[in-house]
């Protein structure tokens, strides 16, 4: 009777199987997910159509606020509103300045034009950041109140000395990663306020591989780490590709993974490992957030890793814990 010996092993395997991967038998805490504010708190791009050469200062909704992305008032707001991290935008400038600015070109959201990385932080600095919002192509409302607003890396590490930052670097130099290391070492209290660092696979990996205990990813790195664990997390077991780094996982992809949420959880950190979780994944590579009191409401019960939010004000309507201010 070898059907009925296969049938068995099967049932068996399957049971052992979801034994090993659900989170029926575990406790979720009363914790809430943890915040990475993108660029601190900015503007809403109003435009349909969004993807990686999109000018996202034109058209933006009627300003609920003035604080402008990536400069110091936002990512204090950021920090006051319970960000627990900031993510912000990376440029090593010509005299060897990391200017933190989000677009590749300077033409979208000041009143300067050119490439961001080619102009010197002192001309960088005389920017109107402010100058290009815009709700509709002749009102700009923003216009005049960055002045002067475009800080440094070194400026925000300074200024937010208890906090934590995500470090996203606009190019692929590994000139720029080991720049940051070299800092970095030069100044030790620094390595403490890398949340982690992605963006452009050169200096990403550099930084990551320096022996600072800093880590990060990039798109590959995450791709490999839910591949292989997707092929073999059903038995418990990390693969080496998702250890002791951050996992980006798309909130439509999450619950697929083996163990979602609380085993997966607890695999991963008992891996050094943090998990991001972000909005639906997008075939442009833009990154989705968790922007909505719904969207919350929707991250699995018991997750405590980060929620990426592109919009901190929206999504803390109905949950808003407040931090004291710096």
């Amino acid at each position: 009777m070898i059907m009925p010996k296969f049938i068995i092993c099967f049932a068996f395997f399957i049971s052992v199987m979801w034994l090993n991967n659900t989170s029926l038998f575990m406790s979720p805490t009363d914790q809430d997910p943890k915040i990475l504010s993108h660029r601190g708190i900015h503007q809403t791009f109003a435009g349909k159509e969004l993807n990686l050469d999109t000018c996202t200062a034109q058209p933006i909704a009627p300003p609920a606020h003035s604080y402008i992305e990536n400069t110091l008032p936002s990512m204090q707001a950021a920090f006051e509103l319970g960000a627990e991290v900031v993510e912000l935008d990376v440029h090593l400038t010509p005299d060897k300045v990391f200017a933190v600015f989000h677009d590749w070109t300077i033409d979208c959201r000041t009143n300067g034009t050119g490439q961001t990385n080619k102009i010197t932080y002192d001309d960088l600095r005389t920017l109107d950041l402010g100058h290009g919002y815009s709700t509709d192509g002749s009102h700009f409302p923003l216009r005049g109140s960055g002045v002067g607003m475009m800080p440094n890396l070194a400026e925000v590490l300074a200024r937010f000395p208890t906090e934590k930052f995500l470090i996203n670097y606009k190019s692929n130099k590994r000139s720029e990663g080991k720049e940051l290391v070299r800092r970095l070492r030069d100044v030790p209290a620094y390595k403490d306020q890398i949340f982690g660092v992605y963006g452009g696979d050169e200096p990403t990996n550099y930084v990551i591989n320096a022996g600072l205990g800093i880590k990060g990813f990039t798109r590959k790195s995450v791709k490999r780490c839910v591949v292989q664990y997707t092929l073999i997390g059903w038995s418990g077991f990390v693969p080496r590709a998702c250890r002791n780094q951050i996992v980006m996982i798309p909130s439509d992809i999450a619950p697929y993974l083996w163990g979602w949420p609380l085993r997966f959880q607890a695999r991963m950190s008992a891996n050094q490992t943090d998990i991001v979780l972000v909005g639906p994944l997008q075939k442009n590579s833009r990154i989705l957030g968790i922007d909505s009191p719904e969207m919350l409401d929707e991250v699995a019960q018991g997750f405590t890793g980060y929620i990426w939010s592109n919009d901190l004000p929206n999504l803390l309507t109905k949950r808003a814990p407040q931090r004291d201010a710096q």
